[in-house]
């Protein structure tokens, strides 16, 4: 399974009520996940799933101010979800769209990310094949950024371990 996160669009009265009640969001977002109907067309979804560590060191050797596990707000006690105000979703759409994926490949370092023990520690083994990964899930997450900035949502964040 590995350790994996991912976003999903919510609205503000959604992320309200998961702040009051996080037990009703930890089901609300399963249920989302879980629906016949997923994934739903006005929805927004995505990654980066196992990619979150790799393409955070490369956010933290760049001037993009995302970091997976420090920001939005903690809605579960266990750290395994998260909610991020339509802001938030906003400010990282406008970061990401102005980040190149070259800008941040150029800080791709095989050799010093498995030194790091940066999660999945498998940098070495296929260096370009996991190169390519990372901007996959890149493309992804500013799919999901822009799409769900673009709506007004929010988001609920899983941490999955």
């Amino acid at each position: 399974m590995g350790v994996s996160v991912g976003f999903i669009g919510a609205t503000t009265e959604e992320l309200d009520r998961a702040e009051a009640d996080p037990s009703w969001a930890d089901t609300y977002v399963y249920e989302l996940y879980a629906d016949d109907g997923f994934p739903m067309p006005n929805r927004p979804y995505g990654g980066p799933d196992k990619a979150w560590a790799g393409l955070q060191f490369l956010f933290d050797e760049t001037d993009v101010e995302l970091e997976f596990l420090m920001d939005g707000f903690q809605i579960l006690e266990d750290g395994t979800l998260f909610g991020w105000s339509a802001e938030q979703i906003t400010s990282v759409a406008r970061q990401l769209r102005a980040t190149p994926w070259e800008r941040l490949a150029a800080h791709y370092s095989p050799e010093r990310m498995t030194r790091e023990e940066v999660y999945p520690r498998t940098w070495r083994l296929d260096a370009e094949g996991e190169l390519d990964w990372l901007r996959r899930s890149y493309e992804e997450l500013v799919d999901f950024f822009t799409a769900a900035a673009a709506g007004g949502y929010g988001a609920f964040m899983s941490f999955s371990f």
